[in-house]
């Protein structure tokens, strides 16, 4: 299903970029909330390990996300249309 949103916006951003209408996806990688049973954000155990693997070595917090979407619906994001952004803190980048 990701991999269609993804396909999805390529070309919703093609077909509406003449109308200055942008199409972007947001992927965040494991953020602090509920979702899970909160297992992310209550068991010190999780979050430490998935912080451990990502390059800022932390896990993410909702306020990380909402500045990634704020960005992305503000002018100063006006040339980035048609991409995958993922906002996971540099998850799975060492090796």
């Amino acid at each position: 299903m990701k991999s269609a949103v993804e396909t999805l916006s390529v070309y919703l951003a093609q077909e509406l970029g003449p109308r200055r209408i942008r199409v972007n996806v947001l992927a965040p990688g494991a953020i602090e909330t509920d979702f899970g049973g909160g297992v992310v954000r209550d068991d010190a155990t999780m979050n430490q390990t998935i912080a451990s693997h990502t390059a800022l070595g932390r896990v993410g917090l909702p306020d990380d996300i909402g500045r990634a979407v704020s960005l992305l619906l503000s002018t100063d994001a006006g040339w980035i249309n048609g991409q995958r952004v993922e906002v996971s803190g540099g998850q799975q980048l060492s090796a």
